[in-house]
């Protein structure tokens, strides 16, 4: 077999491995790709035949499978098998003595705490948990609360401080680290060490340390006890792998060293960096041109590391204290006071709305003329709503208002201090991770999980009337589709980082229910690779498609472009960086941003084609109207009672190939990449441009094979034409998938065309020409697929060198093939150059078990 013989077979079988093939569902990114349509994958260490698998009926049908089933293994059985948290603490840890990474030694007392719901009961629980809430509103600190339960997802349970001694906070690529007590001032020298470590690395370009001669004179004297720190710039786009983006410098450069710096393994879990994560950290991790301009006072990054902890598990009727002392260089703060500043909270002045009525109508249109030439698949684009607070409407109350009206899993209360708040009852995890035993990789990973929400109907009036609405929702073809394309992104963030096969969906269009809204809800994991780790995962996913769109690079520049106001923390994230090296972070939504005595709620809505403009701003109200609602209206008594996967291994057909994917900025790269991963290939993922064209340059004799990925926009917006002189005069062969078959068309003299409605997450029937290439021949003839794309190849206009090998039932090209190029039988020492399979993106996504 020749070596182009043996690039071919491994792409077939990836397409045509026999544990693929289920309802084989195509799912076409931008032009036309293939991938299966998503339904729930089979969760880790759960075995089921074959044989008690069978097709889904048709949407509208009404035929409901009676017989086949052999059972399956409930998600919260596997969490329970494995030992997973669900955010939860993992029980009340017995203290001891622990050497962190960094030679850092830490002393942990556990102080057992009186479990009662009894507000009153000054000994108990309840008690110790609301004069925290209240001291928040003068204290720097966090609460943490679940007060929403979810089988295999989310228990109860509260944790939280005041008074931390250190601090870390960041505006674009400058970060501070402050002692904020006597405490702190010992625990900075740790930092100090870490700073000097980046410095050294030239990860950080500046360090610079402010310190009091006389150490520490009071807890409002911060001035002169911080180091301030610049971080590096960022390498341009091909210069370095795709998958390695995370690890470039950033604000999170200082938050890993950190967290190293204080790393230790401890059952008890709860030391680590507490607070908040704002929306501009993405552009950290992916630049763009900004058009708001940002407030000089606005954080990027706000974390505590605090020294004592008030922890409540509910589930398990159980509740501590637990308190830390550090000991760095010889100097300990046994002995110190647990102390902090006192900022009392005030009221100030406010405007209404940051969009005027009818504004954000006329928004999404503007989205969906993007949505109809390609640029844009998904949109997500928010608008704020204001409420003036005065000092009797403290944080403290909103928090207590909304935590009785709004049960959530994500619940949180903190003073960020500089007078700013938040107060928030999100829906929805952002990213979760927590070390496991893993049977199939036959080693402890990180497990990383993620819950994307899209799909949105309001309560009913009764049960009869919930049933009615999620009936509704769960037989709406856009809100599926929404829902598709928020967990296709997912699965390509988790794909950039985690162990080939593992990326799994383990719940599909799930219903959450809250006090006034329905969701529809999708739950994705994955198994860590060996070299990643949290903040890998929490950067991979930034933002949540379910906050900004698809694709992520162009949907978050029209958010910027389109948007009246920044987001400040609106769509980032919330939570903890374990020093342990776990993670658990819930999106920020469903927030009241207090600021200088103002409350500030935004909300959003998820764009399609198909929105409705003056819907879609009605529901940007609905969302915001429970959360309005606690800020104006106290409703009387305030204070409420408390309430894994499988690593499919197919043949190494890859092994010992070389894949170049050239990344044109799609949302789907990564599982792209992941698919050719699993044969055994080695897989190098780079950024389209100059860089990536002279690295095909001087690597071109190792190179078996170049995957063009499909992308937003047109072939000219990546210079697809110099890629393809490229390649052709290099003679590598390559494989177009999507952006990169119209690159082809285009490349052979044919053109391209728009769709008359764009099909974005909607289903078709695909019909091969003849043995579709040979590429595709032990496939059926005809299998449904879901489609992403609205430019496609002209029909008509295909040059005479192009067979068409795919199409739509209304005869849209989704596959073609170079019939003059050299064909499988040259030798392999010439290099065929173009009869690259010109079919759209294999992302196959449903994996079985044999």
């Amino acid at each position: 077999m020749t070596k182009y013989q043996e690039v071919l077979t491994f792409i077939a079988i990836i397409l045509t491995h026999s544990h693929l093939i289920h309802s084989f569902n195509l799912h076409p990114m931008c032009s036309d790709v293939f991938s299966p349509s998503i339904t729930p994958n089979l969760h880790p260490f759960i075995r089921r035949p074959l044989s008690s698998l069978h097709s889904t009926p048709p949407h509208k049908s009404q035929g409901v499978a009676k017989t086949g089933s052999t059972g399956a293994v409930q998600v919260s059985d596997t969490a329970q098998d494995l030992g997973l948290s669900l955010g939860a603490p993992t029980g009340r840890p017995t203290g001891g003595h622990y050497l962190t990474k960094g030679g850092v030694q830490i002393t942990a007392d556990v102080t057992p705490l009186k479990f009662s719901m009894d507000k009153k009961d000054q000994a108990g629980s309840a008690y110790a948990i609301e004069e925290l809430i209240t001291s928040l509103d003068s204290s720097l600190g966090v609460l943490l609360q679940s007060s929403y339960e979810f089988p295999g997802r989310y228990s109860r349970w509260s944790l939280g401080f005041t008074d931390p001694p250190l601090s870390l906070t960041g505006s674009g690529r400058n970060a501070e680290i402050r002692a904020l007590n006597e405490r702190g001032m010992v625990m900075l020298e740790a930092a100090r060490v870490a700073m000097y470590k980046l410095k050294d690395s030239k990860e950080v370009i500046e360090v610079e340390e402010s310190r009091s001669e006389n150490e520490w004179q009071s807890p409002s004297d911060l001035s002169n006890n911080l180091i301030k720190v610049k971080v590096a710039g960022i390498p341009p786009p091909g210069t370095f792998d795709e998958e390695d983006r995370s690890r470039l410098p950033s604000l999170f450069t200082v938050v890993r060293a950190i967290r190293e710096e204080f790393g230790y393994k401890s059952p008890d879990g709860q030391l680590g960096l507490y607070g908040s994560f704002g929306y501009d950290l993405t552009f950290q991790f992916e630049p763009i041109n900004f058009k708001n301009p940002r407030p000089s006072t606005q954080r990027d990054l706000v974390l505590f590391v605090p020294d004592q902890v008030t922890v409540v598990d509910q589930d398990k009727r159980d509740a501590w204290v637990i308190q830390y002392d550090f000991n760095v260089g010889g100097r300990s703060t046994q002995g110190m006071g647990r102390t902090g500043r006192k900022e009392e909270y005030g009221g100030g002045e406010f405007e209404k709305r940051d969009t005027p009525e009818g504004q954000f109508a006329d928004a999404v249109d503007k989205a969906k003329r993007e949505f109809a030439v390609g640029n844009l698949f998904e949109a997500v684009i928010s608008q704020t709503f204001r409420e003036s607070l005065d000092e009797s409407n403290p944080p403290s109350k909103l928090f207590r208002r909304l935590r009785k009206r709004n049960p959530s899993p994500y619940g949180f209360l903190m003073n960020l201090g500089e007078q700013e708040y938040l107060v928030g009852a999100s829906p929805e995890m952002f990213v979760r991770v927590e070390e496991v035993d893993n049977p199939d990789l036959k080693r402890k990973a990180l497990r990383v999980e993620t819950c994307p929400i899209s799909g949105t109907v309001a309560r009913g009036a009764d049960a009869l009337e919930d049933a009615k609405n999620i009936q509704a929702i769960l037989s709406n073809e856009k809100e599926e589709s929404e829902l598709t394309m928020c967990t296709d992104v997912d699965r390509n963030d988790k794909s950039r980082i985690c162990e080939a096969g593992t990326v799994k969906v383990i719940g599909r269009r799930q219903i959450e229910m809250y006090s006034r809204l329905i969701h529809t809800v999708d739950h994705v994991e994955g198994y860590l690779r060996r070299e990643f780790d949290a903040l890998d995962a929490f950067l991979g996913h930034t933002w949540s498609v379910t906050v900004c769109g698809s694709p992520k690079a162009w949907a978050t520049q029209f958010v910027e472009d389109t948007e009246k106001s920044t987001r400040a923390w609106y769509g980032g994230a919330v939570g903890l960086v374990g020093f342990d090296g776990g993670l658990n972070t819930g999106l920020t939504l469903r927030t009241i941003r207090v600021k200088d005595g103002i409350a500030e709620i935004r909300a959003g809505a998820t764009l399609l084609y198909d929105s409705n403009p003056i819907a879609e701003e009605l529901e940007t109200e609905l969302k915001a109207s429970a959360i309005i609602d606690a800020v104006v209206n106290s409703g009387g008594k305030e204070d409420e009672d408390q309430g894994g996967s499988v690593v499919i291994k197919g043949e190494n057909v890859g092994e010992g190939k070389k894949i170049v994917i050239v990344d044109h900025q799609d949302s789907f790269v990564h599982t792209l990449s992941n698919y050719f991963r699993q044969t055994g290939a080695e897989v190098k993922t780079l950024r389209s441009g100059p860089e990536t064209l002279k690295y095909l340059e001087t690597e071109e004799t190792n190179i078996d094979l170049v995957v063009l990925s499909p992308g937003p926009g047109n072939p000219d917006d990546f210079g697809l034409k110099d890629t393809m002189d490229t390649l052709t005069r290099l003679k590598l062969p390559a494989f177009g998938v999507c952006l990169g078959l119209q690159g082809m068309v285009e490349y052979f003299g044919g053109t391209l065309s728009v769709l008359g409605y764009p099909m974005h997450g909607k289903p078709s029937a695909i019909t091969l020409q003849g043995s579709g290439g040979g590429l595709f021949e032990s496939l059926p003839s005809t299998f449904d697929v879901a489609r992403y794309h609205s430019l496609h190849g002209t029909r008509s206009k295909m040059p005479e060198d192009l067979d068409v090998t795919a199409l739509t039932g209304d005869g849209i090209v989704m596959g073609i093939q170079h019939k003059k190029l050299p064909s499988p039988q040259y030798s392999s020492t010439q290099r065929a150059s173009s009869r690259a399979l010109l079919m759209d993106w294999p992302s196959l996504r449903t994996r079985l078990e044999r």
